[in-house]
């Protein structure tokens, strides 16, 4: 889990983590066939640069990447944006100048290919959504998150690598915290020093939220300077990127003594995290992952302080495809890699939370990330 900043999603960096990959291009159009839908416009950097190796945020102006059943990408784009894209590959541009109408530009390709049925992607700005639906009355939209977002789930062996390369990032990072934390640090010390062990590490530092005591009950917490006392217990969750790839991870640990009822609730967390992992497998769906953190936490008598849901997916954004929650219909597939993080949350008392990404397969579930402890480390 993270703390949400917007819409969740770490902007990315304006670099070509890839290029014009043309085998996933052919995917999303073949999802596109089997969806019904007629065009793909897509404005998130990220998207974009999963598909094309360009990745720019254009901020107030207009940029959409469209996707036809067949056929190159089209990009219109402001025309300061025109030689970048050029440089990745792309060839179809339609420029704009600021004054001009962007809108008119996308309707009238979209036209030339009788494109009624458009999925947009989430991140597309309401003020840019509204002026195309304006501008193309005869037009359907839709969300594309069952087209592109769909096709992401299924990471490829060179993005599980990456994956994998950011998970043992965090591991060793938190192996080393273990080391040197202690009681009398304050929460933004405990940030500050893990932070600079991820980057030391070759990581990007995107996250990290250390709750001490009363504070791990707010699952988003923001860090402040109180000191980690003794009997508390601190909630670390943190992340951190390779390549354009995210790691996340929750561990929960005691200040030198903490409660019969501390340990008691890290238990039941990490009980359900365990049996969330042994319900993963290849066709179960994501409510099935949920129902099963779930009952252990419902039965232990804690029921009604698990507040979210067991888990997200992950890859090039922290936050994406399957949704591991309750009742969530996403049947998982070979590829998928998610995190499984039940918690359980005290007001004013504790929080406890365990967190681990796994990459789902036809047999169970790989894990991305050192096995949890079964019982809370406690630190001087």
């Amino acid at each position: 889990m993270r703390r949400h900043q917007g819409d969740g999603t770490p902007e990315p960096d304006a670099h070509n983590v890839g290029s014009m990959n043309q085998d996933r291009i052919a995917r999303v159009q073949a999802r596109m066939i089997e969806v019904g839908v007629d065009a793909v416009a897509l404005t998130s950097p990220v998207k974009v640069d999963y598909l094309t190796g360009f990745a720019e945020g254009t901020y107030e102006r207009f940029l959409s990447l469209t996707l036809f059943r067949e056929g190159a990408p089209v990009l219109v784009c402001p025309a300061l944006t025109e030689n970048q894209a050029r440089r990745h590959g792309i060839e179809d541009i339609h420029p704009w100048r600021d004054g001009e109408n962007p809108y008119a530009l996308l309707h009238g390709l979209l036209a030339k290919r009788s494109a009624l049925r458009v999925a947009v992607d989430d991140e597309y700005w309401a003020k840019h959504l509204l002026a195309l639906q304006h501008e193309c009355p005869g037009c359907h939209f839709s969300l594309a998150s069952d087209v592109v977002d769909y096709v992401m789930r299924a990471k490829a062996p060179d993005e599980l690598a990456k994956l994998r390369a950011a998970g043992k990032i965090v591991d060793d990072a938190f192996a080393e915290l273990l080391t040197v934390i202690r009681a009398g640090q304050t929460e933004l010390e405990v940030q500050a020093t893990l932070q600079g062990m991820v980057a030391a590490r070759g990581g990007k530092p995107t996250f990290c939220q250390v709750a001490a005591g009363p504070a791990g009950a707010e699952p988003h917490h923001q860090n402040d300077d109180r000191p980690l006392t003794k009997g508390d217990v601190v909630v670390i969750d943190f992340g951190c990127e390779v390549e354009g790839y995210q790691a996340d991870i929750t561990r929960t640990i005691g200040v030198q003594e903490v409660s019969a009822r501390a340990h008691e609730v890290y238990d039941v967390v990490y009980r359900a995290h365990m049996a969330g992992r042994n319900a993963i497998r290849a066709g179960a769906t994501g409510g099935h992952v949920d129902h099963a953190t779930r009952q252990v936490i419902e039965d232990a008598g804690f029921g009604e302080f698990f507040n979210h849901r067991t888990g997200h997916g992950i890859g090039r954004r922290v936050h994406e495809a399957p949704e591991i929650g309750p009742g969530s219909p996403d049947v998982l597939m070979p590829g998928d890699c998610f995190s499984v993080e039940p918690g359980i949350y005290l007001p004013l008392e504790l929080g406890v939370r365990i967190e681990n990404i796994v990459n789902a397969t036809a047999e169970g579930h790989d894990c991305l990330n050192a096995e949890p402890s079964p019982t809370m480390i406690l630190i001087s």
